[in-house]
Parts: C-alpha cells; sequence; structure tokens
C-alpha cells in the first residue's frame, strides 16, 4: 500500500514528518501542496477540513498532526532507526521533549512570523514580544538539558529531534540564538549535518524567498 503525503517542502511540521521518513527510508509518494494544484487541494480539504499540514493517507485511514504520523509510522512501518525508544521512561522523555519543541519553540517562532504577514494595523507588538521572550527562555533552558547530551531525549535520534529539527532551524532565522547558548548552537549544526535533515533543508531552498522576514544567507 502507498502512503500518500500531503505536505509542503518548506513547513516546518511536514518536515518533521519528512525526517522520519527519510530516517527510515520509508517510501511514500508526494502530494505536494501548491495553490497552482486546485485538486491536491481540494483533496486535502475533503480528507482533513481544518486544513493544517501535514497529512498522511495510508490505504483508508487518514492520519493528521506530524507527531501523531510519527508514531504511526514508528508502529506500522518501524525501520532501522526507532524514533519512540521501548522503554517506557526513554520514551516518556522522548515525547516530553517533541512537546517542547512544538509548544516553546515552534509556536513562538510561528507567532512571529505570522505577524510578519499580516497588515500592519493589524500586527500584534505585544505579542511578538512575549514570543521572543518565551525563545529567549526556552533556549536558556534547552542550552543546560543539552550539555550532557548528543540528542534531545538522549543517546539517540528520536521523535523529539525530528521536530526539533526544522523548529531550532526556523527559529534561530526568527530570533536568532544568542551564541551563549552554545549547547543549542552544537546541537542545530548536529541536526542540520543528518542526512535526513539536510535532504528536507536541500528539498526546501527553492522556497526560501517566501520567508517573511527575510531568509539569511546561512544554513
Amino acid at each position: 500500500m502507498t502512503l500518500h503525503l500531503y505536505a509542503h517542502p518548506f513547513s516546518s511540521y511536514c518536515q518533521k514528518v519528512l525526517v522520519s521518513l527519510y530516517e527510515n527510508g520509508t517510501p511514500f509518494e508526494w502530494r505536494q501542496l501548491n495553490y497552482d494544484d486546485p485538486k491536491i487541494l481540494a483533496e486535502w480539504g475533503e480528507l482533513w477540513p481544518i486544513k493544517r499540514m501535514p497529512v498522511l493517507v495510508d490505504g483508508d485511514r487518514t492520519l493528521m498532526e506530524a507527531t501523531i504520523i510519527i508514531e504511526y509510522l514508528s508502529s506500522r512501518y518501524p525501520g532501522p532507526v526507532s524514533l519512540l525508544p521501548k522503554h517506557p521512561g526513554e520514551a516518556l522523555e522522548a515525547r516530553l521533549m517533541d512537546r517542547f519543541f512544538d509548544n516553546y519553540i515552534s509556536t513562538p517562532q510561528q507567532k512571529i512570523v505570522f505577524d510578519a504577514l499580516r497588515q500592519e494595523s493589524q500586527r500584534d507588538p505585544l505579542g511578538v514580544s512575549e514570543a521572543r521572550n518565551m525563545l529567549d527562555a526556552a533556549y536558556a533552558w534547552l542550552d543546560k538539558k543539552m550539555a550532557a547530551r548528543e540528542w534531545a531525549a538522549g543517546e539517540n535520534f528520536s521523535l523529539a529531534d525530528c521536530g526539533a529539527a526544522p523548529f531550532l532551524f526556523y527559529a534561530d532565522w526568527t530570533h536568532r540564538i544568542d551564541p551563549s547558548f552554545q549547547h543549542v548552537i552544537a546541537y542545530r549544526q548536529r541536526l542540520l549535518a543528518r542526512p535526513s535533515f539536510a535532504r528536507a533543508v536541500d528539498e526546501a531552498r527553492p522556497y526560501r524567498a517566501f520567508f517573511p522576514l527575510g531568509a539569511p544567507d546561512r544554513d
């Protein structure tokens, strides 16, 4: 059965799932979401009226939300890289770190980006300021956490790193990681060097001009 992924390569949450697919060489068929392809957009809207990506279709089963998709892939299509540890305590730590990157890195980062897309009269400077403060606090917490770890949940690449890769990638574009957070910067570099994420980054390069804050000339 062919997996179908409704996604866009420049989306951080889509990259989160792509990293998991590429880690294990899981075959799938792209359903790339573009405004110039109304058929694919209509299929996506029919599958998930909320219209958030990514969406994965496996036969008669439709899955939404990146974390749920990765957990499904890990159980239904396991590969050489186990993204969810089998030990309950280690699995809990991976899920905890996954929620951290979703809630305290991605959410404030996207708040800043979405605000930049608004008309100037509709912008929320207080909300953006709060989002930047949240990112600084998250970077500081993560720096201490990563001082003794190679990957987000410990020694092995996991579900948490699938999200950390694109979220830290775009967060640093949006609100630069302070040089004092050396462990976060080193971790981000390890993620960029990971072949699965490097592939996702390369696939997204043609769309960098669309980043509303201006994509930096690096990475």
